[in-house]
């Protein structure tokens, strides 16, 4: 039996998600089953092919809806969650009682393991440490941005990998090991810390590339790193940076896709009014609240900048209230 997993790729949630997911799969239904890894991305078009659903059991984790029947498991917290109101419909009619969505829940790995537990009766004592990092990495509940910059917890230092590798190999190795592993071990594993050392280069790169690019306008602050070679910055170098931001917009041109991010300061001194993922929505992106991200075809950067800069002017205007 195979069991495919869609998961949001480049996040430590989305490789959490997959790992415990995978996990329950294996002691619960199916302990023969040989498990496949597929990394999903917010892309500005195409983003499901009937292929993608090869398995036995098909699930996605940590991303959108698909309204095809070959999907047997389904698990998502983002507002955004559907990419029409027909697919919205499909999972409402839906009576198989494994398609699941919370979008106030801080992790999507954190709901798993909630489902699981209240549903099912499954909560593995050694996968709590994983749910606890993921809830504090996806809601951002950390004690302060320098906490979340200096990457000194083992998990921290996962995430960058997860967020700043290119191989799709390596991705699914890890989430093998989450599943079963401390994040001690992984990170001693030698693939790992080849890979660390010029992440994390990268990493103090692009503290001195967000210092030296953005700006800060009516607490709202705006850089751009298109043409960079940076997968993903870590999202609260710009509060570090400027604690007086209350927001950030930028760009960038990650893997297959030029993006737009924008994002509110955990710790602001002015209250977040604004709902992102609403605002992102308005372009065809989505997200959370106080996070979301819109997609572009690669190579669209006049397009990215200039929504950037309707956003930007957005955020700094009258605030609207969060829904």
């Amino acid at each position: 039996m195979l069991i495919r997993v869609l998961y949001h790729d480049h996040c430590f949630d989305g490789a959490a998600s997959a790992a415990y997911f995978s996990r329950f799969m294996h002691d619960h239904f199916h302990p023969d089953a040989k498990f496949a890894y597929t990394g999903m991305a917010h892309k500005a078009s195409d983003i499901f092919s009937e292929d993608l659903f090869d398995g036995n059991v098909n699930a996605i984790v940590d991303f959108k809806y698909c309204a095809t029947e070959k999907l047997t498991w389904w698990f998502d917290h983002h507002q955004s969650a559907f990419l029409s109101p027909e697919d919205e419909q499909h999972f409402l009619r839906d009576t198989s009682g494994k398609k699941f969505l919370d979008a106030q829940h801080k992790s999507c790995a954190g709901y798993i393991a909630e489902i699981a537990r209240t549903h099912f009766g499954y909560d593995p004592a050694d996968l709590k440490n994983l749910v606890y990092w993921a809830e504090i990495v996806d809601s951002a509940n950390y004690p302060n941005a320098e906490f979340a910059v200096a990457l000194a917890e083992p998990a921290l230092k996962l995430v960058l990998v997860i967020e700043g590798s290119k191989s799709a190999e390596i991705m699914h190795k890890i989430i093998g090991w989450m599943s079963h592993l401390s994040f001690d071990e992984i990170m001693a594993r030698p693939e790992i810390q080849e890979l660390y050392k010029p992440l994390y280069d990268k990493h103090v790169r692009s503290i001195d590339l967000i210092r030296e690019r953005a700006r800060v306008e009516g607490g709202v602050a705006y850089f751009d790193l298109s043409g960079e070679d940076i997968v993903a910055y870590n999202k609260f170098i710009p509060y570090f940076l400027f604690p007086e931001a209350t927001y950030t917009v930028s760009v960038s041109t990650p893997l297959l896709r030029t993006k737009v991010s924008v994002g509110s300061n955990p710790w602001a001194k002015q209250p977040i009014q604004h709902n992102l993922a609403t605002i992102c929505e308005r372009y065809g992106g989505g997200g959370h609240p106080r996070v979301g991200a819109i997609s572009f075809e690669p190579g669209a950067v006049d397009a990215a900048r200039e929504t950037a800069q309707e956003v930007v002017q957005e955020l700094q205007s009258t605030p609207s209230k969060a829904a």
